[in-house]
């Protein structure tokens, strides 16, 4: 017996799983920590970031300007300006993606360890 029931959050269709499946992906944690001191233009988001295509960050952006997370603002200028921004709950997220980043500094090089260290031998059971 596995231990989950209905109303576990994270069961396929609860909200819990959901808002975990938006932030494992690979882009989404770095795109609003760079968001996070303000808004920022996509071109300077890109350099920001570093790694992360024209083309993804657009994806990641919509992504999470649909779940309400990131606001984007248009400016009716010439040339056009266009800023995004994390909305009051996309904020809401940037200190437990700092205490990830915390634990990622005390932890990191363990992690690395492990990743270097002899695979131990897996038993099966017939």
């Amino acid at each position: 017996m596995s231990g989950f029931g209905a109303g576990d959050p994270f069961l396929a269709d609860c909200p819990g799983r959901l808002a975990v499946e938006l932030i494992a992906d690979k882009w989404t944690v770095v795109v609003l920590y760079g968001l996070s001191r303000g808004p920022v233009r996509h071109g300077e988001l890109v350099g920001l970031i570093g790694g992360i295509s024209r083309k993804v960050l657009t994806q990641t952006l919509r992504r999470l300007q649909a779940h309400g997370l990131v606001r984007r603002h248009a400016y009716a200028e010439v040339p056009p300006r266009v800023e995004y921004e994390l909305t009051p709950l996309g904020a809401t997220l940037i200190d437990p993606i700092h205490m990830l980043t915390e634990w990622a500094r005390e932890h990191g090089d363990a992690v690395l360890d492990a990743l270097d260290a002899e695979p131990e031998p897996v038993a099966h059971g017939d």
